[in-house]
């Protein structure tokens, strides 16, 4: 089947749909639990501790930027490729967002990180048994421009809006278009 040319909104509209439907809870077609790739994902619901993290997105131009917040212990941090684990976390998302971009608008999505990009990730702590991470990672979002065209300044279209509308039905301004909605005896008969 051949996928059809998606437009920026389109785009961004279905990217975020894909990153609202991770909500914590969230079941998928089947009525199970949905992965993304979180913590939150691992063990028992009820039994276990619950590990609070979750993400977000935000768009730049062309540029995704995948936002990942979680509770962290100082061990973990401390232990080893911690690091190595949270771009894997930031990757799994990724992937989960093409999957579900898949299924909703049933065009493929491709999200490559560019040259000398590396996750920015921060670790803070409020005591001894509190911390977390905050960690991002940017993605050229494929079938975006990296400069899209804008034809005119905002000032100039406003400026061509106000004109068109000021000179509608006049023959100073030929793109107006002529009110469509008027119609009656008095506009057949010339007025005298």
């Amino acid at each position: 089947m051949a996928e059809k040319k998606s437009n920026v909104l389109e785009i961004i509209q279905g990217i975020q749909q894909a990153a609202s439907n991770a909500f914590d809870g969230a079941l998928d077609e089947n009525g199970e639990p949905l992965k993304v790739g979180l913590q939150r994902e691992e063990g028992h619901p009820i039994l276990d501790k619950r590990v609070m993290d979750g993400f977000g997105v935000t768009f730049h131009g062309n540029l995704l930027t995948i936002k990942y917040q979680g509770e962290v212990t100082l061990r973990e941090v401390y232990k080893g490729d911690y690091e190595g684990e949270i771009e894997q976390r930031l990757q799994d998302i990724a992937n989960f967002l093409k999957k579900e971009y898949k299924k909703i608008t049933g065009n493929g999505l491709t999200l490559t990180k560019p040259k000398d990009s590396e996750p920015h990730m921060i670790v803070q702590t409020t005591s001894k048994v509190r911390s977390w991470v905050q960690a991002q990672q940017e993605y050229k979002i494929g079938g975006i421009p990296d400069e899209p065209e804008l034809g005119h300044t905002v000032e100039e279209r406003l400026d061509d809006s106000i004109k068109k509308w000021l000179g509608m039905g006049k023959d100073k301004f030929p793109k107006t278009k002529k009110p469509e909605n008027v119609s009656g005896k008095r506009d057949e008969e010339p007025r005298t």
